[in-house]
């Protein structure tokens, strides 16, 4: 993950943190229930975008590694 990506999922995993607690709260209202609920929906996604890119990225260096222990070359792709 690239050091963009990783402060934009650290910023949307806290305020999903933060969404959480306020809708953990008694002092919501429906609509603004709801509004956050939205956003929480949305922040997650973009969380499990920028995971599954992380994993993707882990998946192409760990072949990068099995080839170096294979004698292939490193470089090709």
């Amino acid at each position: 993950m690239s050091k963009k990506n990783n402060k934009n999922f650290e910023k949307c995993l806290s305020r999903l943190e933060e969404i959480a607690n306020l809708l953990e709260s008694d002092d919501i209202g429906l609509e603004d229930a709801l509004q956050l609920y939205e956003e929480g929906i949305n922040l997650s996604r973009e969380c499990l975008t920028s995971l599954k890119n992380a994993e993707l990225k882990i998946t192409e260096l760990k072949k990068k590694v099995e080839n170096i222990s294979t004698g292939e070359d490193l470089f090709d792709e």
